[in-house]
């Protein structure tokens, strides 16, 4: 047992771990951050760390400065003497980039997995990879959360009474749409698509449940919107009342506000796994808080207790 616990927060999203530290009612871990005039980046623990369960709560998306910063905040606090340092990255970048599937291509996921390790992490925590099997990439210890409990009752209530298909954007995300539609008691369609290039997808056709009133499209994440905006288009020439998407992740890259607004699309449901900014904040967007999720994690983690046992109890 550790005899205190500190998270701190990086400049990717300091609101998130506010809500954790506010779930956990502790105070705030204190870090100045400035940028020299070239950009690059400095930082100082103001907090005593030493002999300390160190927590550091940033997402990895773009820009790449957020990568750069929460491996100098590990490696000040392992050279401050903290006795645990766990990264807490609620979204991790680079994650798709998980595989050489073509020449002269690196393994980006892994080259940042070894410079967490690298740099002094003991432990990685993150929630909803968009590649589970990058865990296998980490030879320390690593929690992979399920962000399924912060939306089922959110879900629950909007599907009450309605006739709703959980629809999966591609054949890849099956799996995480085959656990919403268990959890919600929904049937399953599944969309072909197929992606000529990077950032660009086509719906190709349908397979199972081709009657749709009500549907619920899942997926880890919202990057340039193309797949979810070309599903909703298709569904809605089918005669479909409403479409609901929901991702863990909200990216939103490039033009993709508008695509979503120009489309069918009723609603997006989001977490606050990245910080939104306002400008990419829209009448059709809902965000929900990972901070609790997250909190019991760091709670159990710190406690040494079984993260599993969240989903078990409380979470059904």
């Amino acid at each position: 047992m550790y005899s205190k616990v500190k998270v701190f927060s990086g400049r990717a999203n300091p609101q998130l771990t506010k809500e954790i530290n506010s779930h956990l009612s502790y105070p705030e871990g204190k870090i100045d951050f400035s940028n020299f005039a070239d950009g690059e980046i400095w930082l100082r623990y103001r907090n005593n760390i030493r002999g300390a369960d160190v927590f550091i709560v940033q997402p990895t998306n773009a820009p790449a400065e957020n990568i750069i910063e929460l491996l100098l905040m590990i490696d000040a606090a392992k050279r401050a003497s903290a006795k645990r340092i766990t990264a807490v990255i609620p979204y991790f970048g680079y994650a798709r980039q998980d595989r050489k599937d073509q020449p002269r291509v690196p393994i980006s996921s892994r080259v940042f997995m070894d410079a967490i390790v690298s740099a002094g992490a003991n432990r990685i925590l993150t929630m909803d990879l968009h590649s589970s099997q990058i865990q296998g990439f980490a030879n320390i210890p690593f929690d992979h959360l399920y962000a399924k409990p912060i939306f089922v009752e959110r879900l629950k209530k909007l599907i009450a009474g309605k006739n709703y298909t959980m629809v999966s954007p591609d054949i890849g995300g099956v799996k995480f749409s085959r656990s919403y539609a268990k959890v919600l008691d929904l049937p399953l369609a599944i969309v072909d698509k197929r992606r000529p290039a990077h950032n660009r997808a086509e719906v190709v056709n349908i397979i199972g449940e081709t009657d749709f009133e009500h549907v619920l499209i899942v997926d880890d994440m919202i990057d340039t919107g193309g797949t979810v905006t070309e599903v909703a288009k298709m569904l809605k020439k089918r005669n479909c009342k409403s479409i609901t998407v929901v991702a863990t992740h909200g990216l939103f890259s490039g033009n993709c506000v508008e695509k979503i607004m120009s489309s069918p699309i009723d609603r997006v449901i989001v977490s606050n796994s990245v910080s939104i900014p306002e400008e990419k904040q829209f009448d059709k967007l809902e965000i929900v808080s990972s901070a609790q999720l997250l909190a019991d994690a760091i709670m159990r983690i710190h406690n040494e207790e079984s993260i599993s046992k969240i989903f078990d109890f409380k979470y059904k």
